[in-house]
């Protein structure tokens, strides 16, 4: 008989599930759920770049492409990255299509960090930095980010954090699940501590788009010598809405895409073929898209913001991503506790905050990448069940 407690990687058997899908699963065995709990835009994929991945498949174009995916499409996203941010990428050699953000990241990870290294990650944040680093045998350090300063990143926090076994930091703002976003000054003050420590930066800029400021989105990559530091993360997930069509992107130092590009064609051999086609055509004919898309989650962005304010629940303003993150210690409720009990009485699914780390405890995290009817209803049973639990208390 086999014992699957020494045949399974134990670095892999000790690390949880995400937090995000144990709710969306719980949501998805349940009728008449309000799912506010995942970042999946509620927009269809533009009918263009629909469009034009049909016209491909039409054609049989559904072989295997190079494994750093498509020249054209390389070709596009660097056109993309100087048009948008202002930074000039070889695609010949310095960018890699992946399998949505989620595989760069990985790659990105898996490429620099070996055993006992020590790679900065900013928390709260998305779930899945930290879990890599440790099967890859490093340890994920806590860069704790603080409503008081808008969840952003501090310098003096970086320099505290850093020891000799220090290798890398994730940057991933604009946030999820927080919304906090670094403005171009505030990342030139961060780019001197990791250029004296001679860090390299893994840089999620999945949102990148979704940033709500007139400055817009910058990427640390565009700062003075980072390029040569950094990999920059991003996708078509969020931007154009094509979240099932898995399709993201890496762009880095050619030494670094070098080794994910290998790692990668072991792992994958290449990205889905029908969307890179489809992803061409995005960047080729979809900043239109993005404008129309950016205002009307900018709309839902501050009636969310309003409504949660106006049931009683304290709400830092985002001004990136798609999310906010209420805070709920006021209900005297632990962050997983509030949400199991709000979507058994109320059918309202939203993830805790502590799924971002354990300095998320006290917050949840709601998705305004619905519909405003979804969310009017959603925030109107909230303060029903915020209002009961006083009254709990009050009994």
């Amino acid at each position: 008989m086999i014992d699957y407690d020494k045949l399974l990687n134990k670095a892999l058997t000790d690390i949880k599930p995400s937090g995000i899908r144990r709710f969306f699963a719980i949501a998805e065995e349940m009728d008449n759920v309000i799912s506010l709990g995942v970042g999946e835009p509620d927009f269809k994929t533009p009918w263009h770049i629909r469009q034009y991945g049909i016209d491909f498949l039409e054609q049989g174009r559904t072989r295997y492409t190079a494994n750093a995916g498509l020249l054209e499409l390389r070709q596009e996203i660097s056109s993309y990255y100087a048009r948008r941010f202002l930074i000039k990428y070889n695609p010949k050699d310095e960018i890699l299509v992946t399998v949505g953000g989620s595989e760069g990241i990985d790659m990105a990870i898996r490429a620099i960090t070996e055993p006992d290294d020590e790679v900065l990650v900013v928390e709260p944040s998305f779930v899945c930095y930290k879990p890599i680093v440790e099967v890859c045998g490093g340890k994920a350090i806590p860069l704790v980010t603080k409503e008081e300063n808008d969840f952003k990143l501090l310098p003096e926090e970086i320099e505290a954090a850093i020891t000799e076994k220090t290798k890398a930091i994730v940057l991933p703002f604009p946030n999820n699940p927080t919304g906090a976003i670094m403005t171009e000054s505030e990342l030139k003050e961060i780019a001197k501590v990791i250029e004296k420590h001679n860090l390299f930066v893994i840089s999620d800029e999945i949102y990148s788009e979704l940033t709500y400021t007139p400055e817009g989105h910058t990427s640390i990559a565009s700062i003075g010598d980072m390029k040569e530091r950094t990999v920059v993360i991003n996708g078509f997930s969020k931007t154009y809405s094509m979240t099932g069509w898995r399709l993201g992107y890496a762009l880095g130092p050619v030494p670094v895409i070098k080794q994910m590009t290998k790692l990668h064609q072991f792992a994958i051999m290449s990205a889905p073929t029908n969307s890179q086609y489809a992803a061409i055509d995005a960047l080729k004919n979809g900043d239109e898209d993005i404008k129309k898309m950016k205002l009307d989650y900018d709309m839902r962005r501050r009636f969310t913001v309003n409504g949660f304010r106006k049931i009683g629940l304290d709400c830092f303003e985002p001004l990136g991503a798609f999310y906010v993150f209420p805070c709920i210690k006021s209900t005297g409720l632990k962050s997983e506790e509030f949400c199991e009990r709000l979507i058994k009485s109320k059918r309202v699914a939203v993830v805790p905050g502590d799924a971002f780390g354990e300095c998320g405890e006290g917050y949840i995290r709601v998705s305004y990448c619905y519909s405003i009817e979804n969310i009017k209803e959603a925030i109107k049973l909230i303060g029903e069940f915020v209002e009961e639990l006083k009254n709990e208390d009050k009994g």
